[in-house]
């Protein structure tokens, strides 16, 4: 009994299976991360299929963004508690069923709903894929290549989202940008039982804190919702400071019952690691620009420069180039010079990047307007992923790495909403003063994105600041925790003693 153990027991970081793990894992989340932004661009055709009013339309962005904001680090501490890969099957399984319930919906009403099952498919999969990752490659330098090439087909799907969108729509028809998940679900199903083996925290824990579990998705999912009310009311309205100052109340409730309870949703000194809380902290920076650039820049091609779907989609290519080349560049330098120098000059070259773009005019071409800050934006924002990733996991011990991921993705889901509901806000108050005092409707739409733009950019300069000033120097062949509580269980399982560097 104890050799065929030990044959099935691979030391941290040498299962011969991680890299095909990898594969579809990131495959996977590159699929889920593709249908948060696949929809934008067969908005009109969406709205003109299935009768939308314009209210109901922003639900199918919104539907997504707040189900996974508010969800992902219950979704973390779900799999830390009862098994990574059970609940990366689940939320394969929501996936499936909610790009179904998309693709056939014949009611407006059906869509939302599918909108909403796979926005919490993302807060199931994500922090247990992650947290899955972390665990199978336990070396510094296999974990940043490893991270880098999950970041980037996970950052790709974001991008290419508006590509494939373009591409589907033209040429067959809406339904099929969440069909096509079908198959995709099928494999994963197939492939994740026989490459991943179940991992889940080992101490011995007492009940999931469920009134922390509600408080804080309860207190999430009310921010979320107010920040998303903040692109259609003024800020002051009660539809915006309402939910906020609610949700709030709720996360501060949380807090009060974690320190209350003998096992808390939260550890005790989790945000007390300083490079996992400015990370987090400036994800919301990070996300706010990012997607607000997306976002604005694809109004822009096609209510300003008057682009198709195609056009405008395809224009989207170089992003997911440079976004790769970044990330590339970054899995290179993070085990050589560590994080906090990779990830400082990300965010500062990525404000250059939007920088450059809010020069843009009404006479802008691609090449000349828009290709250049998007090329600079991407390479940078691309090495940026990764090392973030890295930090964020920084001295995660195996018992939360699912939580950690969580929390990550959290930040960024609130960051997206941030971005939608300040920089849009923004853009949209500065094109209604230009047309009021006089302005061409082309010139008041051109100088409410440029406005947005800038802002994205002096959020990336804040962020880096903070960064430069705040993040420890992480280095790449640091041993942390996590590797520790992995190497201890093996050498549990298999009698031998745990492998040193």
């Amino acid at each position: 009994m104890a050799s065929r153990q030990k044959a099935t027991v691979h030391p941290p970081g040498t299962d011969p299976r991680r890299w095909k793990a990898l594969f579809v894992l990131s495959a996977l989340q590159f699929m889920i991360l593709l249908d948060m932004t696949i929809v934008n661009v067969a908005l009109p055709a969406i709205e003109d299929g299935m009768a939308f009013d314009q209210t109901g339309l922003t639900w199918v962005v919104n539907g997504y963004a707040l189900a996974a904001g508010s969800l992902l680090i219950l979704g973390g501490r779900l799999a830390d508690y009862y098994g990574r890969r059970r609940l990366l099957i689940i939320g394969v399984v929501v996936f499936a069923v909610s790009s179904a319930l998309c693709g056939l919906a014949t009611h407006p009403a059906m869509m939302i709903v599918g909108r909403f099952g796979q926005g919490a498919a993302e807060a199931l999969a994500a922090p247990a894929s992650l947290g899955l990752i972390a665990l199978l490659f336990t070396d510094a330098k296999e974990r940043s290549k490893a991270l880098g090439i999950w970041g980037g087909l996970v950052a790709l799907g974001g991008t290419l989202g508006y590509v494939f969108s373009g591409l589907l729509t033209n040429f067959t028809s809406w339904r099929w940008i969440f069909l096509i998940n079908l198959p995709v679900a099928l494999i994963a199903l197939v492939a994740i039982p026989a490459l991943l083996d179940e991992s889940r925290a080992t101490e011995k824990r007492g009940k999931l804190d469920v009134w922390g579990a509600v408080t804080s998705t309860t207190g999430l999912i009310a921010i979320v919702y107010g920040l998303l009310q903040a692109a259609e009311n003024p800020w002051g309205s009660g539809a915006v400071v309402l939910p906020v100052v609610a949700g709030i109340a709720l996360i501060l409730t949380m807090l009060v019952i974690e320190r209350r309870v003998a096992d808390p949703l939260l550890p005790r000194g989790f945000f007390h690691n300083r490079t996992r809380s400015v990370v987090n902290f400036t994800s919301l920076f990070f996300m706010a620009a990012f997607i607000g650039y997306t976002f604005m820049l694809t109004l822009f091609e096609q209510d300003v420069l008057g682009y198709s779907p195609l056009q405008s989609g395809l224009g989207y290519l170089p992003l997911g180039i440079g976004i790769g080349i970044g990330i590339g560049a970054s899995s290179v330098l993070v085990p050589k010079i560590g994080v906090k120098p990779v990830v400082v000059a990300g965010f500062i070259g990525a404000g250059v990047g939007l920088g450059l773009t809010s020069f843009v005019s009404t006479e802008s071409s691609y090449l000349l307007g828009i290709l250049p800050g998007m090329l600079v934006f991407a390479v940078f924002a691309g090495a940026t992923m990764p090392a973030a990733t890295n930090a964020a996991l920084h001295g995660v011990t195996k018992q939360d790495s699912g939580l950690a991921s969580g929390v990550q993705s959290t930040a960024q889901q609130i960051g997206g909403a941030l971005g939608l509901a300040v920089l849009v806000t923004f853009a949209t108050r500065r094109f209604l003063s230009d047309v009021t005092a006089g302005e061409p409707v082309e010139v008041a739409m051109t100088n409410g994105f440029t406005l947005g733009f800038t802002i994205g950019a002096v959020l990336m300069l804040v962020g880096g600041v903070l960064l430069a000033i705040f993040l420890e120097r992480v280095d790449g062949a640091l041993r942390d925790p996590m590797v520790e509580g992995v190497e201890a269980e093996v050498a549990n399982m298999t009698g031998d003693e745990a492998p040193r560097p």
